[in-house]
């Protein structure tokens, strides 16, 4: 817990005027606390056994006066520390998603879109109440504990000996239990990811999955991980709710000692009815913070859990590294030096090497696997190279600041990614000011002004969730809208046009060569159309460029290319 605090203060110190606010507020029902336990002895002396009749008066308003500070207490205390642990929370998930988004290819590759959601989202709000509620609530009962121990000893010293000598007794199996919670806390969370995972995949997948009416099948799927989440929370709240019982049983039997040995006191004349009253009062409200650090104790465990899946991710070290330099030139060139790039002992690149100049259009074709797309991620630094590099207008990409080198470059991908969002701000993706005209102009290279112009509210509609409301041709469209829109130096396309009719394929490629004349194409086609007018064509077979050249020449000479002209598309 030491070393989560340590991670947290921080953040935590920047809140010192809220802090002190909570800290009034504590202050104030601290102290209606102590005032409601001594308010008892003036109640049983003066007014029930002296019968004092100013008392009549004086201890109503007085306990309207002790409850009303104690609420003010609370409201003030409640209101600041709910403002410190959202507004961090706020800011810890934005610099959660920040880390995640900013890592390499290979960490988001490899982990679950749920198993991330799950760590921004519940993970975060499992440590709110850390960073929030644990200080006050923890001084508060702490505080309270120690004014009432105090009092009780003023009152009668001997009496509160026997009365307090069970409360090193409840520590010893709060300790054991807050240990079980622990680890029942990171059981818990990772299995919430789990089902989060699930959840996440059954939402994204559901066209398949109506489409083989498998919706049982998922929900079976589900059932496995939501029941194992169940019995790992079961097993927390049995371990957990053992603390309260124990707690009433040991307080219970402090409060027996208290009444046969206090009663003694008063049968003796030792002790005035009010006084024991009182003192009886003190002893009774001293557990109840107890019993509340108890609890404050279990949540820690969760929050604390929480936070080392929160900082694991964050304390993960990036395998792209920014570089420094900024690219403001267009991309003239590019160079690949021999390339290779591993993955699980496999050469996913083994040796590329080639230059490609301004103006050029390089296809690339070969066998599923070959290293086609790796070709292209190379250029996106998805991965950085093994060994060798890749060149751009003769400087390593490396050296290159991320956000300028990037800005020259387009993507238009086999996956289409449409955002909910206006159809003008999926084309103008990433800016914050939008250029009507430039978007009409996009719109009307990637031969999409007509189906946008039939639209109710035409590039003002806004998209649903995956772009449901377009059709798969319509998407590709946009996407290839969104990359005219960037006016990039470097267009990048995976199959960029498979959802075309062969008519609207013609109209985009004739608007894509005027546009593109001056800028560097690479296109992974399986379509002879779009290989056919390729200036090169790059075969790539297990990582290694086998041949290239035009498609004739590579027709007459490459038995490879032969073998794979026979599967194109036409």
């Amino acid at each position: 817990m030491k070393t989560v605090f340590k991670r947290f203060w921080p953040y935590i110190k920047e809140y010192k005027l809220q802090y002190l606010l909570v800290l009034f507020g504590i202050i104030l029902t601290v102290a209606a606390t102590l005032a409601t336990a001594h308010i008892m002895k003036p109640l049983m002396d003066d007014l029930f056994i002296s019968k004092k009749e100013e008392m009549l008066y004086l201890i109503p308003f007085g306990l309207v006066g002790i409850y009303f500070l104690k609420s003010v207490g609370r409201y003030i205390q409640s209101i600041y520390m709910n403002y410190i642990g959202q507004h961090i929370m706020a800011r810890f998930r934005e610099i959660l998603l920040h880390k995640i988004i900013t890592l390499d290819m290979v960490f988001l590759y490899q982990n679950r879109s749920g198993e991330l959601i799950s760590r921004v989202v519940n993970d975060i709000g499992r440590i709110e109440y850390f960073v929030s509620n644990m200080l006050p609530e923890l001084f508060r009962e702490s505080v309270t504990v120690l004014g009432l121990i105090g009092y009780v000893i003023y009152l009668n010293s001997t009496l509160a000996f026997y009365a307090l000598i069970l409360v090193p007794l409840i520590i010893y199996p709060l300790i054991l239990i807050t240990k079980k919670l622990k680890k029942y806390a990171h059981r818990s969370q990772a299995k919430n990811a789990d089902v989060v995972t699930r959840l996440t995949e059954v939402f994204n997948n559901s066209e398949i999955i109506k489409a083989n009416a498998t919706e049982s099948y998922e929900i079976d799927r589900f059932s496995v991980e939501n029941w194992k989440f169940f019995r790992i929370n079961m097993k927390a709240v049995y371990v957990g709710e053992l603390i309260s019982p124990i707690m009433e049983i040991i307080a219970a039997v402090g409060l027996a000692m208290v009444i046969f040995i206090g009663g003694r006191e008063v049968y003796n004349d030792n002790m005035t009815v009010g006084e024991f009253t009182a003192f009886l009062t003190a002893v009774g409200l001293v557990f109840q913070p107890i019993r509340r650090i108890s609890s404050i104790y279990r949540r820690i465990q969760e929050a604390v859990a929480a936070s080392e899946r929160v900082f694991e991710v964050l304390d993960r070290v990036n395998n792209i590294v920014d570089g420094e330099k900024k690219l403001q030139e267009d991309i003239k060139e590019i160079e690949y030096k021999d390339v290779v790039l591993r993955y699980s002992g496999y050469n996913l690149l083994d040796g590329v090497s080639l230059k490609i100049k301004s103006g050029e259009n390089i296809a690339l074709v070969g066998d599923s696997g070959g290293g086609k797309s790796t070709f292209i991620n190379m250029l996106l630094r998805f991965y950085d190279p093994d060994e060798g590099g890749v060149f751009v207008n003769g400087v390593n990409i490396k050296e290159f600041e991320n956000v300028s080198y990037k800005h020259h470059i387009s993507l238009v991908s086999q996956r289409i990614y449409i955002f909910q969002d206006s159809l003008a701000a999926n084309v103008a993706y990433g800016t914050k000011e939008i250029d009507e005209a430039r978007v009409h102009e996009a719109l009307k290279l990637a031969d999409a002004s007509d189906f946008v112009a039939s639209l109710s509210d035409g590039i003002h509609t806004q998209l649903q969730e995956f772009g449901s409301n377009l059709s798969g041709g319509q998407r590709q469209r946009l996407a290839i809208a969104r990359a005219i829109y960037k006016h990039s130096s470097l267009l990048l396309f995976d199959e960029a046009t498979s959802a075309l009719d062969n008519e609207s394929e013609k109209r985009i490629k004739l608007a894509l060569d005027t546009y593109a004349k001056d800028k560097i194409t690479i296109t992974i086609a399986h379509r002879l159309s779009t290989i056919e007018h390729a200036d090169k064509i790059l075969v790539l077979q297990k990582g290694k460029i086998v041949a290239h050249g035009s498609h004739e020449e590579l027709l007459e000479s490459s038995e490879v290319y032969q073998r794979l002209a026979g599967t194109f598309e036409k």
